[in-house]
């Protein structure tokens, strides 16, 4: 099983970025997708998932409104787009994925290397 997110870099207050994160060695079907974020310092903080068959989704309310998250299960991938970034959302952003719906860390069982998105003038 392995997830790999993508997508991070530098851009500026109020600017946007999509993430993505690519999976493979385990069927998308049976899996609810997250992503994380974890700046220096801090614990890892549960940004949004996104469920298995359905595509519903959830965010945190620090995000609500400005990110979204899609799938394409063809390309078994997961999209994180983010708009209007604020300096404090810097953190590497990682996705992850569970059989739970949940935004608690401890209930996914499969993690990706991250991505680091800084957001600065």
């Amino acid at each position: 099983v392995q997830l790999q997110a993508s997508g991070g870099g530098l851009v500026q207050p109020g600017g946007s970025l999509r993430l993505s994160c690519d999976t493979s060695g385990f069927t998308m079907d049976y899996f609810a997708i997250g992503w994380f974020r974890q700046a220096p310092g801090k614990e890892r903080e549960g940004v949004g998932y996104i469920t298995n068959r359905v595509g519903a989704t959830y965010y945190s309310d620090s995000v609500k409104g400005r990110f979204a998250i899609s799938r394409d299960n063809a390309k078994k991938t997961v999209y994180l787009q983010m708009n209007n970034l604020k300096p404090e959302e810097t953190a590497v952003y990682y996705c992850a994925a569970t059989s739970i719906l949940s935004m608690d860390p401890e209930e996914y069982h499969y993690w990706g290397r991250g991505t680091q998105v800084t957001v600065s003038s």
